[in-house]
C-alpha cells in the first residue's frame, strides 16, 4: 500500500419527492451525514448551467424503464483516444446534476467542476439520479432503489460515455468521481466496472453509514436524550429488521421514515473501506477540512484501506467544494446556497492532476 498526501491551501428540473435520509434532522443537528437543511431558495437549472460552461451537449443512458439524462461538458479541443473522461456521481437526495437540491441546496458545485474541468482540457459528464428531475422516468418508485442500483446506473454511464465518445480500441477510460453518498455508489460499482482505469472520491464516507449517522447524533448534545432510540433504530435496521417509525421521538420520525428504511437497510450493508480494498486501479481520495458532513478521519480510513491511493486533504475546503476561510458554522452553511461563490481551487487541480496522470503510461504503478 502507498498512501500519498497532498495539502493545498486553501431549466427547468423535474423530480418525484423523496424523503432525503441524511438531510431530516438537521434543522438541529448541522453536521447530520450528507445533507444541511437551509432556508428555502429557488433552485433551477438551465441548460448551459448559467456557469458559462465550454461546450455542452445533452446525454442519455439507458435506464431501468425510461433513459437516465445528463450534461456532457467538453474541452475546445478535441479529444484524443487517450483523454480520460470524468464521471461525476452525484449525493445523497434530491441532488441534481448540478450540484443543486430543492431542499435548499444552491452551490452549483457539480456545474462548476465541470467547468472548471473543461477549461484545463478534462471532459465530464454529470447525471440527474434515476427518477428525479430529467432522468424521473427511469424508474416508476424513486423510493424503491438500492446501491446497487444507482450503481447499474454508473455502468450504464460508462457505456453511454463510451459509446458517444468513441476510440479505435472501444476502451476509452472513464473515472467515476463520486461526491458524498457518489463516493459509496462508485466504490460499490468499481469491482462490476468494466476497464476500471481511475477512481476519484470527494468527501466520501470511510466507515459504515449507520456509524457515521451514529456519530454525528452523539456529536451534538442536544441529541442525547434521543440515542437510546436512535440506537436501537439502528440496530435494528443492521440487522434488516424495518422500525416502527411512529412510536419513536417526533425528532427521529422522519430520519427513520417507512420510504428510507429499504434503502437505509441496504446501505448499511456497505463498508467503504472494504469496497476499496479491492479497486485494482489509482485512486485519489479529496477531503475538505471544513466539511461539516464527512471528516478527514473518513479520508484516511479509505486511504490506509486502498491498495493504491493518493490523499489530498484540503485546507479550508466545505462539503460543497467552496472555500470558508474560518470556523464560523453560520459562514460554512451560507455557501450552500452561493451559485456565485467559486468552486474551491484546490479542488480542481486535485482532479485534474489524477486525471493527467492517469492518462499518461507512466502516470501510476502497475496495480496487483
Amino acid at each position: 500500500m502507498s498512501v500519498r498526501e497532498k495539502h493545498y491551501p486553501a431549466n427547468q428540473v423535474m423530480w418525484r419527492e423523496r424523503v432525503d435520509p441524511y438531510g431530516q434532522l438537521t434543522v438541529w443537528t448541522t453536521t447530520l451525514f450528507y445533507g444541511v437543511l437551509l432556508a428555502s431558495s429557488d433552485v433551477g437549472r438551465a441548460e448551459n448551467g448559467g456557469y458559462g460552461l465550454p461546450i455542452q451537449h445533452q446525454i442519455t443512458a439507458s435506464g431501468p424503464k425510461g433513459a437516465l439524462t445528463g450534461t456532457l461538458t467538453l474541452p475546445e479541443l478535441a479529444l484524443t483516444d487517450d483523454t480520460p473522461v470524468v464521471l461525476i456521481v452525484p449525493g445523497s437526495g434530491p441532488t441534481d446534476r448540478d450540484g443543486n437540491s430543492p431542499l435548499g441546496i444552491s452551490a452549483a458545485s457539480y456545474a462548476m467542476l465541470a467547468e472548471a474541468l473543461a477549461q484545463n482540457g478534462v471532459a465530464s459528464v454529470r447525471i440527474d439520479k434515476r427518477g428525479m428531475f430529467a432522468s424521473v422516468d427511469a424508474v416508476d418508485n424513486v423510493n424503491s432503489v438500492t446501491i446497487a442500483d444507482y450503481g447499474d446506473d454508473v455502468l450504464a454511464w460508462a457505456t453511454a460515455i463510451r459509446t458517444r465518445l468513441p476510440t479505435e480500441s472501444g476502451k476509452r477510460c472513464v473515472i467515476p468521481l463520486g461526491h458524498s453518498e457518489g463516493g459509496l455508489v462508485a466504490l460499490a460499482a468499481m469491482t462490476r466496472f468494466p476497464i476500471p482505469c481511475g477512481l476519484v472520491l470527494v468527501s466520501a464516507p470511510g466507515r459504515p453509514l449507520a456509524d457515521i449517522m451514529r456519530q454525528q447524533l452523539r456529536d451534538n448534545p442536544a441529541n442525547t436524550a434521543l440515542l437510546e432510540q436512535a440506537e436501537a433504530a439502528f440496530l435494528s435496521l443492521e440487522r434488516g429488521e424495518r422500525v416502527d417509525a411512529a412510536s419513536l421521538d417526533p425528532a427521529l420520525q422522519l430520519l427513520f421514515a417507512p420510504q428510507v428504511q429499504g434503502f437505509l437497510i441496504d446501505a448499511f450493508r456497505y463498508d467503504p473501506a472494504v469496497l476499496i480494498s479491492k479497486v485494482r486501479a489509482p485512486v485519489l481520495i479529496v477531503q475538505g477540512a471544513r466539511d461539516l458532513q464527512v471528516g478527514e478521519r473518513d479520508a484516511r480510513h479509505l486511504a490506509n484501506a486502498a491498495p493504491y491511493a493518493e490523499l489530498s486533504v484540503l485546507a479550508d475546503v466545505n462539503h460543497v467544494l467552496k472555500v470558508v476561510p474560518s470556523d464560523d458554522l453560520a459562514e460554512n452553511l451560507s455557501t450552500y446556497a452561493d451559485p456565485d461563490m467559486p468552486i474551491a481551487p484546490g479542488v480542481v487541480r486535485a482532479v485534474v492532476g489524477f486525471v493527467e496522470r492517469v492518462a499518461s503510461p507512466k502516470a501510476a504503478p502497475s496495480i496487483k
